[in-house]
């Protein structure tokens, strides 16, 4: 079932039963899902709790995650239990209250990206990277479904990070690995090889030499794989301690049982082996940076805005959201809310591709865009709200024409179960779908719930959600 040459290391390695891994790595993956308390308080029928993250849920067997309208409006994210052992960290490393400026350097698809949307709050600025264009598209999907008004999405080599110097007070570097952890999926196995992984440790060094002039004096590096190689794990993070100040953090997990302590003279790490945990297989080191930054902070850069937001613009947005005016700019026809001062947006645009920023919520005519329905910070009583029953919502996902009854003239939002999924326009003559064409769903979609979405969601028992 394994390469040979894995076997053969991890035979050896230590801190590792291989016998009880391998046996691990031969049963099928947990499934877990991670709640946005922003937008639901539901608890999935049939679930248990991830130890270490509190809105963090094992189900019982995988849905159709696909024909949810819960998922699609952004309730909700499936994601492998043990990287949410970030919130953990993050409670124990930030401060409440101080504003903080934080890069996921390799974001897509967004498992990490929307845990640190929320662990962050409206205080703080997330920066959410992607270096491949079409990843990039779906971390900024992903990200506005989550719907936290406090991110900027990217499309950058680590390189160009290193050019804000000393900008950012948290970086976390989920970088790119040989996927050992994942070795419960076939393809995953079948792709390894020992010159893959010498080549991942490789760019994994380039990585963090690349983005480590962006973060600042004292800020918190969080460097994560998931893969058991040390020589992608705890050998990266003593390698960066001859090449740079650095102290290695020991974060108290104690009491969460099966997570493993790794110790390399003064460098620790942390491994999620099956086994011990439910879940993938993960690494984790966290690092405070204990040198000088050199020179500015970055550049101060001064632009004008193309086209202001008009005083008829500034007061339609705030009927339709609460987010603050000071922030509103105008890019090409559209109102958007930075997330952050206007002059820490534009010292990042100086520097990496921006790919979203904020909450783009109107257009040149009055027209309210997806982005505000599915923001947090959308005020639902400035239209009239449409309930749509399963098969109606899924249609809308879709992108068909739907035909909800009694429906005032003009904008309405359209939500299931209480949660918004988007805009319609009625004309009089006809209803126009405004969902994301490039969103849609594009499968043949089922006119009731399968019975995996009625087991977990408790679709027939609307008292659970």
């Amino acid at each position: 079932m394994f390469p040979d040459a894995f076997r053969k290391r991890i035979e050896k390695q230590e801190y590792i039963d291989s016998g009880q891994l391998l046996a691990a790595l031969g049963e099928e993956s947990p499934v877990s899902i991670r709640i946005n308390r922003d937008k639901w308080e539901g608890v999935p029928l049939n679930s248990a709790p991830v130890p270490w993250c509190s809105d963090g849920y094992y189900l019982d067997s995988r849905p159709s995650f696909t024909f949810d309208p819960l998922f699609h409006a952004g309730c909700y994210y499936p994601q492998e239990a043990s990287g949410m052992i970030l919130g953990e960290i993050f409670r124990q490393i930030s401060s409440a209250g101080e504003y903080a400026r934080i890069l996921d350097l390799c974001g897509a698809p967004g498992g990490k990206s929307t845990h640190l949307s929320s662990l962050a709050g409206e205080d703080r600025l997330l920066v959410s990277n992607e270096a491949i264009r079409s990843r990039a598209a779906v971390l900024a999907e992903n990200l506005s479904k989550w719907g936290i008004p406090n991110v900027i999405v990217t499309q950058g080599d680590p390189s160009a990070f290193g050019r804000l110097t000393g900008f950012f007070d948290i970086i976390l570097a989920d970088v790119p690995c040989s996927g050992e952890g994942m070795f419960r999926n076939l393809s995953v196995r079948t792709e390894w090889s020992e010159a893959s992984a010498e080549l991942c440790a490789l760019r994994q060094k380039r990585i963090l030499m690349d983005v480590w002039p962006a973060l600042r004096e004292g800020g918190i590096l969080i460097y994560s794989t998931c893969t058991f190689n040390p020589a992608e794990n705890e050998d990266n993070i003593a390698w960066l301690a001859v090449k740079a100040g650095i102290e290695s953090l020991r974060p108290d997990f104690s009491e969460y049982e099966g997570i493993t302590e790794i110790e390399r003279g003064k460098i620790y790490g942390y491994g999620f082996y099956p086994g011990k945990i439910s879940g993938e297989g993960f690494f984790v080191s966290v690092i405070r940076k204990t040198e000088a930054v050199p020179g500015k902070h970055g550049r101060t850069v001064r632009r004008q805005d193309s086209a202001g937001v008009s005083g008829e613009e500034r007061a339609a947005v705030e009927r339709m959201a609460d987010l603050p005016s000071e922030r509103l700019v105008k890019h090409r026809d559209e109102v958007i809310a930075l997330p952050c001062s206007k002059d820490d947006y534009l010292r990042i645009a100086d520097e990496v591709k921006i790919v979203k920023a904020g909450t783009r919520i109107l257009k040149s005519g009055g027209v309210p865009l997806h982005d505000l329905a599915l923001s947090v910070k959308c005020r639902t009583d400035s239209f009239p709200a449409v309930n749509l029953a399963y098969g109606q919502a899924l249609a809308f996902l879709g992108r068909s024409v739907i035909a909800p009854e009694n429906i005032p003239r003009g904008w309405n939002l359209v939500r299931y179960r209480g949660i918004n999924l988007g805009f319609i326009n009625n004309v009089g003559s006809r209803i126009n779908n405004y969902y994301p064409v490039e969103w849609r769903i594009r499968q043949q979609i089922p006119g009731e719930p399968g019975a995996d979405i009625i087991k977990w969601t408790g679709y027939n028992q609307p008292g659970r959600i």
